[in-house]
């Protein structure tokens, strides 16, 4: 396995477990029962306010997923694995983990700082596929 996959295969495991802290808080706020029966899950007005910044940045996390991973997923087909798409797709599982904790906690300029990161990694994996970089 590649560099590039295994951060992505870690990238996707990561944000698949983002969901888990907002579910627990939906259990403790709505009860069990009413949290596995519910058919309201779209409505989180109920839920603790980091719960609802992490519903928020876990659908960012899987936004941003669904660019990066067919980008390292073309890199791949093509051959293309370098020392900047190896760094590229290990930052970017740093700066998304990040991205989700200080979003949750509501800490907004560390947030910004860690979306930007995670984007310089998206950006680098395509100019390099376009080799441009």
């Amino acid at each position: 396995m590649t560099t590039e996959l295994y951060w992505l295969t870690l990238t996707a495991l990561m944000t698949a477990l983002f969901w888990l802290p907002y579910i627990l808080d939906r259990i403790i706020v709505r009860g069990l029962i009413t949290a596995i029966t519910g058919t309201t899950a779209e409505r989180t007005d109920d839920q603790s306010e980091w719960a609802q910044r992490a519903i928020r940045a876990h659908t960012n996390a899987i936004e941003n997923l669904a660019i990066m991973a067919p980008a390292v997923l073309v890199a791949h087909v093509a051959g293309i694995s370098t020392p900047l798409t190896q760094t590229a797709v290990m930052v970017y599982f740093f700066a998304r983990l990040v991205h989700y904790l200080v979003y949750t906690f509501g800490i907004p300029v560390v947030r910004t700082l860690a979306f930007a990161a995670g984007l310089l990694c998206q950006l680098s994996v395509l100019l390099a596929i376009l080799g441009w970089v």
